[in-house]
C-alpha cells in the first residue's frame, strides 16, 4: 500500500513532467494550423450563436468543481499522508546523518523565541464559590517531594472538573524519607490560595462546624491512575454529592495526561506560578545561585539521582559483586509489584550513568575541564569513591553543602526542604543535566521549556551505554564525535516537543508560545531587524496540530505561527531539525 501511495505521486509527477516537455516540440506549422482552427471556429460561432440555458451552465460548473474537489482531495491527502510519513523519520534521519551546525551546548538557538504561556482562555468561567460548590475534596499526596507536586498540580484540576472547594493538599509522612514536612513548610500556602482563587476555591481546612454537621466521616477512596475527567464525573462526583467530603489517596498521577487544553494551561499555572516555596527556602536556595554565579558566569547543574534507592528500583548492576547485588536486593524488597531482573536493564536504557559516565559524556559534549558545576544529589551509593571520578573530570565541583556548610544545618532533617534548594538551584542554571527519567528530571524539564527552552541534557541511555561500556575500544575523538550522534534529540531543543508524546510535566505544549515579531522601521523607510513584541501574547504553535479551533483571546487567529501545522510540516523538518 505504501509503495502504491509513494509509485502513484512519482506516477503523476512524471506524468505532468511529460506533458510539460512534450509541448516544447510542437513545430510551428503545427502551431500555425491549430491557430487557424481555432480562429475558424471561432468565426463560425459568432454567426450560428444560439440562446442556451444558464441553469445548465451553473450546474456543469458545479459538476465541474465537484470533480476537480474530488481529485484534489485524494491527491492532496496522498501528498499529506506521504509527507507525515516521511517526516515521522526525518527527525532521526537528519540527526544521524545529515552534516550539521555544532548544537550551542550552553543556550539552545529557540530561547529568545518561544515562552510560557498559560493565560486563561475567554471562555474560563470564574471558580465557583465555597457554599456553592459540590463539596470538600481532600488530597493525601504520595512519594517524595516532586511526586508530590505532579500529585498537587493534578488535585487543583480535578477540583476545577469536580466544581469542589479544594483542602490544601497533606503531604507523604511515610514515604522513603519519612519528611514531617507540611504543606505550608515548604510551599507558599497564602500565595498558592490567592492565586489560583480565579480557578479553583482552596480553603485551609473544612469548617469544623461543617465537619460536626456530617453524619459520617469523609469517604476515602483511591482512584486509578490516568483517569479521564469523565471518570471523575461518574466515579468521584456521585459520592461527593452524597458524602459532600471526599478524600483521594495515594493521589500521584492520578489524572489522564491529555487534557482539555483549558485543564493544561490550568496545570501550569499551579505547577510554574502557585506552588512557591516559602521565603526562608527561596532566598537560601537564591544564595546558592549567587554564590556559583560570583565564581563563574555560568554553570551546569547535575542531578545525579545515584541512590541506592534509585539504583534498587531499576535493577542495574554496576559491577560491585555479591556486595552490591545483596544490598540493593534488600532494598528492592520494599516494592512488592516490581517485575523481575533480567540481566539487560543497562542495555535497555533503564538505569541511570554513573557519575564517571556523566562526566565522560559532559566532556565529549564540549563542555571544558573548567566548567563548574553544581550537583544535586542525595546520598551516592558508594560514596566518595563512586564521586571522584567525576571530580577529576570537572574540578570545580560543588554541592549545597560545600556552599553552604554550616548554614544548611536547620534544613538537614527534612529531605523535602533540601530537595527544593537543590530544585532552586537547577531552575536557575544555564545547562540542566538530568541522569534519569523520574519526577524531578521530568518537572525541572518543562519547567524550562516553559520559561523560555533553557538547556537541558537528559542522556540518551539506551545508547549510550552500549557506547560507554566500549569506549576502550576507540580514541577519544571518536568516542566524543559517537556521544555527539547519540544526543541529537536529547538536548532541549525545540522539535523534541511534539504533540502527544511523553508526560506532560515533562512536555507542556499547551503552555509554550511561539513570540511574535514586530518589524520597526527607521524613519528613512529601510527594514530593521525583527524584534520581539514583548506584550503580544500568541497560543501555544503545538496544540495548534490537535485542536484546530483553538485561538488566541483577542489577538487574531493567524497571529501565532504554527510549527507543526499540517500545511508546514515539510518545510519544520527542514528548517528546524
Amino acid at each position: 500500500m505504501e509503495k502504491g501511495r509513494a509509485w502513484g505521486i512519482g506516477f503523476l509527477s512524471n506524468w505532468n513532467d511529460d506533458n510539460t516537455n512534450g509541448n516544447k516540440y510542437c513545430s510551428d506549422v503545427d502551431l500555425l494550423k491549430l491557430q487557424k482552427q481555432q480562429s475558424h471556429n471561432s468565426a463560425g460561432g459568432r454567426s450560428q450563436r444560439k440562446p442556451f440555458s444558464w441553469s445548465f451552465l451553473c450546474g456543469l460548473m458545479l459538476f465541474a468543481l465537484g470533480l476537480i474537489s474530488l481529485f484534489t482531495g485524494h491527491i492532496v491527502s496522498d501528498v499529506e499522508w506521504y509527507s507525515q510519513r516521511l517526516i515521522k523519520h526525518s527527525f532521526h534521519l537528519k540527526w544521524d546523518r545529515s552534516p550539521r551546525e555544532p548544537i550551542n551546548i550552553w543556550k539552545s538557538k529557540y530561547s529568545r523565541l518561544y515562552y510560557g504561556c498559560s493565560k486563561r482562555g475567554p471562555h474560563f468561567t470564574p471558580a465557583v464559590r465555597e457554599r456553592n460548590s459540590n463539596g470538600y475534596l481532600l488530597i493525601a499526596a504520595s512519594g517524595g517531594l516532586n511526586q508530590q507536586r505532579t500529585g498537587i498540580t493534578d488535585a487543583v484540576v480535578v477540583a476545577r472538573i469536580l466544581n469542589a472547594t479544594l483542602v490544601v493538599p497533606e503531604l507523604d509522612h511515610h514515604s522513603f524519607w519519612k519528611d514531617e514536612s507540611d504543606f505550608k513548610d515548604i510551599f507558599d500556602v497564602d500565595w498558592f490560595i490567592s492565586f489560583l482563587a480565579k480557578d479553583v476555591t482552596i480553603v485551609k481546612r473544612v469548617p469544623d462546624k461543617f465537619m460536626r454537621s456530617l453524619e459520617k466521616p469523609p469517604y476515602t477512596m483511591r482512584v486509578p491512575r490516568k483517569s479521564n475527567p469523565e471518570d471523575y464525573v461518574d466515579q468521584v462526583l456521585p459520592i461527593l454529592l452524597r458524602r459532600h467530603v471526599v478524600q483521594l489517596t495515594k493521589f500521584d498521577y492520578r489524572l489522564a495526561n491529555d487534557l482539555d487544553v483549558e485543564l493544561q494551561k490550568l496545570r501550569c499555572r499551579v505547577n510554574y506560578h502557585a506552588l512557591r516555596f516559602r521565603k526562608p527556602i527561596a532566598q537560601f536556595g537564591a544564595k546558592l545561585v549567587t554564590r556559583m554565579r560570583k565564581m563563574a558566569k555560568r554553570f551546569i547543574a547535575v542531578h545525579l539521582r545515584f541512590e541506592p534507592d534509585m539504583l534498587a528500583f531499576s535493577g542495574c548492576y554496576y559491577g560491585g559483586g555479591d556486595k552490591e547485588r545483596n544490598e540493593l536486593a534488600e532494598i528492592r524488597k520494599r516494592w512488592a509489584t516490581l517485575p523481575d531482573l533480567t540481566g539487560e536493564e543497562r542495555k535497555l536504557g533503564k538505569c541511570p550513568l554513573t557519575p564517571h559516565e556523566v562526566g565522560l559524556m559532559l566532556r565529549a559534549l564540549g563542555f571544558n575541564n573548567d566548567t563548574y558545576l553544581y550537583v544535586a544529589s542525595g546520598e551516592i551509593y558508594g560514596g566518595e569513591k563512586t564521586l571522584q571520578p567525576l571530580r577529576d573530570l570537572f574540578p570545580n565541583f560543588y554541592t549545597k553543602e560545600i556552599l553552604a556548610g554550616e548554614e544548611l544545618k536547620s534544613f538537614l532533617p527534612f529531605s523535602s526542604r533540601l530537595a527544593a534548594i537543590d530544585y532552586i538551584v537547577c531552575e536557575e542554571s544555564d545547562v540542566f543535566v538530568t541522569n534519569n527519567n523520574g519526577n524531578m528530571a521530568k518537572i525541572l524539564a518543562g519547567q524550562r521549556r516553559y520559561m523560555g527552552h533553557k538547556r537541558t541534557i537528559r542522556p540518551n541511555a539506551k545508547r549510550l551505554s552500549a557506547l560507554l561500556m566500549s569506549r576502550h575500544q576507540m580514541d577519544w575523538d571518536t568516542f566524543a564525535k559517537k556521544v555527539k550522534s547519540c544526543q541529537r534529540g536529547f538536548m532541549g531543543e525545540l522539535e523534541e516537543m511534539r504533540p502527544g508524546r511523553g508526560d506532560f510535566h515533562e512536555f507542556p505544549s499547551s503552555c509554550i508560545c511561539k513570540r511574535p515579531f514586530v518589524n520597526h522601521r527607521h524613519h528613512n523607510g529601510t527594514a530593521m531587524e525583527d524584534e520581539i513584541d514583548p506584550d503580544d501574547e500568541t497560543t501555544s504553535p503545538f496544540e495548534e496540530t490537535t485542536r484546530s479551533h483553538y485561538r488566541r483571546d483577542g489577538h487574531g487567529e493567524n497571529s501565532s505561527s504554527p510549527i507543526f501545522n499540517k500545511k508546514n510540516l515539510w518545510r519544520a523538518s527542514n528548517s528546524i531539525c
